[in-house]
């Protein structure tokens, strides 16, 4: 057995539903079923788009447990003449697989692709701002349940930017492009009202280091 060199503060984590440690756990007496269901949370968990699907050839050397956990119902699977997709049993993949079935929906349209790894918040912030202490790390915490995790990266970019290395201020643009939109500063025209943004108005409160 090779040694297990330890996590890091600079990897991605996976967001597990309670109810997997509560009620499927123990359960769960199969290793092939445990690793298959393991392998598909965190895959679609990384992966972007309204509708994620997984399909066989994408569980690697995970397949043997993908029949057990689609009749224990943890995963869905919707199946065409293009051929077998699985979908996490949550309130997306029930109507991912519902759009399939209908014909609303063509994931033969869709290349698989591999999860996307998104940069950790709490190595962002050491990074760019400066050491963790317990208060930043409950609210980092608190904002990677509340935004996206495709977010983080450029709104450290932006504070970087503008060399206002807080937290308050990352959390502020994390705010507006929640409340507004994301896409919505695109809209603006010249890149000097994008710049009067950040720097002035309801940003510069912000601007103050801390």
């Amino acid at each position: 057995m090779n040694e297990f060199s330890g996590f890091t503060s600079s990897e991605t984590f996976t967001s597990i539903p309670d109810s997997f440690f509560r009620d499927l756990l123990i359960q769960i007496e199969d290793a092939d079923e445990l690793r298959a269901t393991l392998h598909a949370i965190w895959h679609i968990e990384h992966m972007e788009g309204h509708i994620r699907f997984l399909q066989r050839v994408d569980f690697g050397k995970f397949t043997a447990g993908i029949d057990k956990a689609v009749s224990r119902g943890t995963l869905l699977k919707a199946q065409n003449e293009a051929g077998e997709f699985f979908f996490l049993n949550s309130p997306r993949g029930r109507a991912s697989k519902e759009a399939v079935e209908s014909g609303k929906f063509d994931p033969s349209n869709m290349m698989s692709i591999l999860p996307i790894e998104w940069p950790n918040i709490f190595a962002l912030y050491e990074q760019n701002i400066g050491a963790l202490t317990p208060i930043i790390a409950d609210m980092l915490s608190q904002a990677e349940k509340e935004y996206p995790n495709s977010w983080f990266e450029e709104a450290f970019e932006i504070a970087v930017a503008r060399n206002v290395r807080n937290w308050k201020y990352v959390e502020a643009i994390l705010k507006r492009w929640k409340e507004k939109g994301k896409d919505e500063r695109k809209d603006q025209q010249g890149a000097g009202k994008d710049f009067k943004r950040y720097t002035e108005g309801e940003f510069s409160e912000y601007l103050k280091r801390d």
